[in-house]
């Protein structure tokens, strides 16, 4: 887990989200921006799901991503619902992005 970071915008903090990687002043995870992009969705639409935040924001969560994989990729990993769980109306929606 990460005490501090050479990142702009990225901090962690044991009292918020468990320390999973944020973006400074809120409680957005990084895991949170990089579900969305791995959604297809580009960073500038980004903003249009996460509206609090700013483009260097967004683009700093990614690069930050990129720097940082794997221990990102166990968070969003730690927080992925099952598929069982799962309503059959979002598995169809998710089924045509």
């Amino acid at each position: 887990m990460l005490a501090e970071t050479s990142s702009r915008y990225v901090t962690s903090n044991p009292e918020i989200l468990g320390g999973e990687p944020i973006i400074i002043g809120t409680r957005t995870s990084i895991r949170a921006i990089v579900g969305l992009w791995r959604l297809g969705i580009m960073p500038e639409e980004i903003l249009n799901h996460l509206p609090h935040l700013t483009l260097a924001q967004v683009f700093d969560a990614l690069s930050f991503y990129l720097d940082n994989q794997s221990e990102i990729d166990h968070y969003i990993e730690r927080n992925q619902v099952p598929n069982e769980l799962i309503h059959p109306s979002v598995k169809a929606t998710l089924a045509t992005l």
